[in-house]
């Protein structure tokens, strides 16, 4: 447990406050919405007094869901230094998702966006004591008199408990010890019903020290903000490091197209870029792979020398398409296509791949470019802050990863079988990853322990592995292996239609390029990893908000 004062979660922002009142904070990209320190810190005292109006003790939970904006900011930070439990609920959720968590985690005030609630009805959520606009913070169901907390009464009462204005040395912040409970993180995993994980503020704290001595976050940093924030990965770099450092972060509320993201960096100029691979992939798709496939530049890549100047080229474009001042770009959330990671080093791209779950707030493993991380892996772990150890490892040095440290969960909210089912019997969290460390300490993941298929012999056979390699193919979007009854490989594959149009493709045509991709790939695998049937799917598989596919909802489709 981290007892020093610089680095109690609560303190961090305390002094950040303080230290950086006339800064610009958080600005609502594509609007005039820009927050310094010193109003954030005014809305944040706003609330607290919300917040005593309607009878918030501490440790009672407030839940916050709707598109990344500062006002979510603001309710995030006025929750964990008013000594309550913040319940952060992914925007993407289903409303019959969104109405469990806020009952199973016994929340008594909801902040949400005006299209979130329209999902929802007022009698579903029986213990809310308040629901409020995250649009304009306009009171949306009471169950208390709406003269005591609508905008107008907590603005009167400000002034009230401070007539001479607040100002940077009036920021006094709840004295939490980081043992306390920061928040409660419904998963959004890929295999079934989502878990409330308990973060002590400890493991926030985590996270934002690596942050903050990685130099990841720093004073005068600016961020582009496209990840959830409800989600671990953004809110603990995008968000929470940024504030703690004194940085600038640009929210995007949009959804994150390449286009919409390429533009917002484009006129931002990030330091650092977190992104999930989905984003960088389909760039690399649409603006380097049509590049390097032109006879002349294919023929220059493989001359020795020659290809150095066009590498440079291609990197240079790349960099200027990200803003051109990024110091690194960090994959998160999910694996980097090896090829497009293959690629990217070898014109020496500054990206680098981490490693982290929603059970350690998410950190886990991560290597600054400046530290020179191995190509395919997910770094070494945080050093003073977590560990790693491979768990019944096979002949090759696979097996479960297996961590602890200062960023692990106390456990699964009202959910103590799955509390016991996730820790070993000597403390350490079970990732549900399969991975191997090298001799150097570097982490690599070779897929989930629930999707790891039986060869016919008994042989271990990675989907993932094998879908990269499918996703590369031309006419390919996204795929997924399947196993069968008999033990078969089938790709479920879902086309590139735009492409597939754009080249004018028959039905026919499009069954004849899968089965050149299959034999291909085919091509690349072991005799036990090959695919025996192509089926194609009409649409793009559904994700969670991170991007990764939800598995279990095609387990039963061959």
């Amino acid at each position: 447990m981290m007892t020093e004062e610089k680095y109690n979660f609560v303190k961090m922002y305390e002094r950040s406050f303080r230290e950086n009142w006339d800064e610009p904070a958080v600005t609502d990209y594509g609007t005039d919405v820009t927050l310094t320190y010193g109003q954030l810190a005014i809305n944040i005292e706003k609330l607290h007094i919300l917040f005593k109006e309607c009878g918030v003790k501490k440790n009672d939970k407030i839940a916050v869901m709707g598109k990344n904006n500062s006002n979510w900011v603001v309710v995030y930070l006025a929750a964990v230094t008013y000594g309550a439990i913040i319940v952060p609920i992914l925007q993407d959720f289903r409303a019959n998702d969104a109405i469990h968590i806020i009952n199973h985690s016994e929340s008594k005030l909801l902040f949400i966006s005006d299209i979130n609630w329209e999902g929802i009805e007022l009698d579903q959520i029986p213990k809310v004591k308040a629901t409020v606009s995250l649009n304009d913070w306009h009171p949306i169901t009471l169950a208390l008199d709406p003269k005591k907390i609508n905008y107008e009464a907590i603005g009167a009462k400000f002034k009230e408990k401070h007539p001479e204005g607040y100002w940077a040395k009036d920021v006094h912040f709840e004295d939490r010890p980081n043992s306390e409970i920061g928040s409660i993180n419904y998963t959004s995993g890929t295999t079934g019903f989502s878990k409330g994980v308990i973060m002590p503020l400890n493991g926030l704290a985590g996270n934002v020290r690596y942050g903050l001595e990685s130099g990841i976050a720093h004073k005068g940093a600016r961020f582009v903000t496209f990840l959830p924030l409800a989600h671990a990965y953004g809110c603990a770099f995008d968000f929470l490091s940024c504030l703690a450092a004194g940085g600038h972060t640009w929210l995007v509320g949009r959804t994150p197209s390449p286009k919409i993201l390429l533009k917002a960096f484009a006129e931002v100029k990030p330091t650092v870029i977190l992104s999930v691979p989905l984003i960088l992939e389909k760039v690399y798709k649409k603006m380097i792979v049509p590049q390097i496939q032109k006879p002349p530049v294919s023929w220059v890549l493989k001359v020795p020398f020659l290809d150095e100047v066009v590498c440079s080229k291609i990197r240079e474009q790349l960099v200027q398409a990200f803003g051109g001042e990024f110091s690194q770009m960090i994959i998160g959330g999910a694996p980097l296509n090896p090829e497009v990671e293959a690629f990217l080093h070898r014109i020496k791209f500054p990206v680098s791949v981490g490693y982290g779950m929603t059970e350690c707030a998410p950190l886990i493993s991560y290597t600054p470019i400046s530290e020179g991380p191995k190509m395919y892996s997910c770094g070494r772990p945080l050093p003073g802050i977590m560990e790693v150890k491979i768990l019944d490892p096979n002949e090759e040095g696979i097996g479960e990863v297996v961590v602890r440290g200062e960023n692990t969960m106390t456990g699964y909210y009202k959910n103590p079988q799955a509390t016991k089912d996730s820790f070993t019997k000597d403390g350490w969290l079970r990732t549900g990853d399969l991975g191997l460390v090298d001799e150097d300490g570097f982490l690599y993941i070779k897929g989930r322990c629930k999707t790891m298929l039986l060869g016919p012999s008994g042989q271990n056979i990675y989907p993932e592995e094998i879908e990269a390699k499918i996703n590369n193919m031309p006419y390919v979007l996204e795929s997924l292996v399947l196993q069968q009854e008999d033990t078969r490989l089938v790709a479920l594959i879902c086309p590139d239609y735009n492409e597939v149009d754009a080249d004018g493709l028959t039905r026919e045509q499009l069954d004849e390029q899968m089965e050149d991709a299959r034999k291909q790939v085919n091509s690349e695998l072991a005799a036990y990893e090959q695919i025996s049937i192509v089926k194609l799917y009409p649409h793009e598989f559904e994700k969670t908000p991170k991007k990764s596919i939800k598995r279990f909802l095609y387990t039963n489709m061959v």
